[in-house]
């Protein structure tokens, strides 16, 4: 153990989750994101291309050069905060740690062999304790989540479609890729966001922190309520070409909408499953192994069914109409095609049609 977690309790009570596995708190769409980029066609080929070619090495002596390392002598408060966080996540090896300077509120984990944090400046300033606390926790979540490497490979792509983007169909391929993964790392968010709950413990905390990256440092001026409201104005406003017009804004972002990350976050933590992991009840990482990919993919399957069916965007709710008409059309057929060939020996051949037609609507609907 490179840290001993022992000498590094949290500085106030909070709950910790020993063996915890990154299950517990993935979103259901970061799941089967992923499961979807690892079957995009020429993936693997790319993946296994880059893996021996990525500089990891020159990335982490140009951090190590050019950035702050966070130590007990270097932004020593930040230090706490990552100990803290991988003794309450059970992450065994504290991940080093960079400040870089640089105006824009940001962080990341990012590397191929081992995970590295890296926060800006600007989030540093910008952030009181509490709020930090949960953006180190969330940064923490990605390295127990294994999400640093598929983040490596999207910084090196992005910048390579770039360079090649003069080439007649030489980005094609490459961008094809990078909008998947994009779209990945945007539902991948969703599950640091609460791991970042998990390690803070304070959802206020949490709310502030994306209230901030939103408007800045203007508390006084902005209010939690009226901030997720705007979540729900945004999901659930204009027409279909507003849900168009959605679609094409996030397409280029590696993170959703910081309203949509707090509405979903607040969500979460009003939900069971996070209840029963304060609680105790939680998946452990010592399970990983025996956990079904066919039950990960049921469950990501039947989120994005409830998503849809619960969605007051327009386009959704579209989607979801056109769905249950075809299914209500789909069972409706197949009532009567059961009654009419295999249905209607049944009871002797006899019976009207329209007795058919009652039993055939009753039976689509169980």
């Amino acid at each position: 153990m490179t840290e001993n977690h022992q000498e590094n309790m949290p500085s106030r009570q909070r709950r910790r989750f020993p063996g915890i596995s990154s299950r517990a708190y993935e979103h259901p769409a970061d799941r089967s994101a992923l499961v979807a980029l690892r079957r995009l066609s020429g993936f693997d080929t790319v993946f296994k291309a880059l893996s021996g070619l990525l500089p990891e090495r020159s990335l982490r002596l140009l951090f190590l050069s050019d950035s702050v390392r966070v130590s007990d002598v270097q932004f020593a408060h930040l230090h706490d905060m990552l100990r803290d966080a991988c003794h309450i996540l059970d992450l065994e090896k504290v991940p080093p740690m960079y400040v870089t300077q640089d105006p824009k509120p940001n962080a990341m984990c990012i590397g191929l062999d081992e995970p590295i944090i890296v926060v800006t400046t600007g989030l540093v300033e910008l952030l009181d304790e509490e709020e930090m606390r949960a953006v180190v926790g969330h940064e923490v979540g990605h390295a127990l989540s294994g999400h640093a490497v598929y983040r490596t490979i999207l910084l090196f792509l992005t910048s390579l479609a770039v360079k090649i983007a003069w080439i007649p169909l030489g980005n094609v391929a490459i961008m094809a890729i990078v909008t998947a993964l994009r779209e990945w790392f945007r539902k991948s968010e969703l599950s640091a966001d609460r791991a970042g709950l998990l390690a803070g413990q304070d959802l206020q905390a949490s709310m502030r922190g994306l209230m901030k990256i939103a408007g800045g440092n203007h508390l006084h001026e902005m209010n939690v309520d009226a901030f997720l409201a705007q979540a729900d104005e945004y999901e659930k406003g204009g027409d279909l070409r507003d849900s168009v017009l959605k679609i094409l804004n996030v397409l280029p972002r590696t993170h959703p909408f910081t309203t949509v990350r707090a509405a979903e976050l607040k969500k979460w933590s009003e939900s069971r499953d996070y209840q029963r992991i304060m609680d105790g009840h939680y998946p452990r990482r010592s399970e990983d192994k025996d956990t079904s990919v066919t039950g990960s993919l049921r469950e990501s399957a039947g989120h994005y069914a409830e998503s849809v069916r619960t969605s007051k965007d327009p386009l959704m709710k579209l989607v979801g109409d056109i769905a249950g008409g075809a299914g209500d059309l789909a069972g409706d057929l197949g009532g009567k095609l059961r009654n009419r060939f295999g249905g209607g020996n049944g009871d002797g051949g006899g019976g009207d049609t329209e007795g058919k037609d009652g039993a055939s609507e009753d039976g689509g609907k169980g």
